[in-house]
């Protein structure tokens, strides 16, 4: 039996990524293009598309083409509820945030781990 626990965890996963999340923001102010994305989030158009497929796949965004174009949207109004009470929680718990020493130690494992790929 399962408490959700792990789901729930890899919801925070599709929305923890930094560039994951400037094309959430991005695409909360209005749909874009992956061109458009591109030049916003300065990441290349593989990365991009390839975060935005993770997106889809989470039910976050959505996409439509028009032409010779493929537009994305934020699919869920959840997703913005979600990031409004996120940019809250950092507001009033920021200094702690950035001074947690466990988040640090996993941030430099990441990093270490990017490096050697």
């Amino acid at each position: 039996m399962t408490d959700g626990s792990e789901l729930l965890a890899r919801l925070f996963a599709g929305v923890s990524d930094p560039t994951r999340l400037r094309i959430l923001l991005a695409l909360l102010e209005r749909e874009h293009n992956v061109s458009e994305l591109v030049a916003l989030v300065g990441t290349a158009q593989s990365r991009v598309s390839t975060h935005l497929q993770c997106l889809r796949w989470c039910g976050f965004v959505s996409s439509e083409r028009r032409g010779k174009y493929v537009y994305y949207k934020v699919s869920d109004p959840r997703v913005r509820q979600l990031i409004q009470l996120a940019q809250d929680l950092v507001v009033q718990h920021g200094a702690q945030l950035a001074a947690c020493a466990v988040l640090r130690a996993e941030d430099q494992d990441k990093e270490s781990h990017n490096e050697s790929l």
